[in-house]
């Protein structure tokens, strides 16, 4: 779920809009599998989607957006700073940050400025 809203924080950020056919094809997965998560996602009240107009996040799915983003951010940015590659961090960044802790996560920070 957090790689959807992500995505679709993303989406709206750059492209002006989140359109399932987009989210499908970023995420490498099926239209149909898409309208599975969407549909959970706004039971959830993460998303709101309105017919021909795409994807919106409710409030609640824009704070875990940003949330993961900044896990995201601080993983990658620790990964880079022992020498990891900006490719190979950023993809490492994407499977850890679902996974870390936000003490380590507070860790991380603390480690980065130093």
């Amino acid at each position: 779920m957090e790689d959807y809203v992500e995505l679709i924080a993303d989406l709206i950020e750059h492209a002006g809009e989140a359109r399932q056919t987009d989210i499908a094809q970023r995420l490498g997965v099926t239209q149909p599998t898409v309208a599975k998560m969407l549909k959970r996602l706004a039971e959830e009240n993460l998303i709101t989607q309105r017919p021909y107009r795409g994807v919106f996040l409710t409030d609640e799915g824009h704070r875990l957006a940003m949330a993961t983003r900044r896990r995201h951010q601080v993983v990658e940015a620790v990964l880079c700073r022992l020498g990891v590659d900006a490719d190979t961090a950023r993809n490492d960044a994407e499977g850890i940050e679902h996974h870390v802790s936000e003490k380590t996560l507070e860790a991380f920070e603390r480690f980065l400025k130093t």
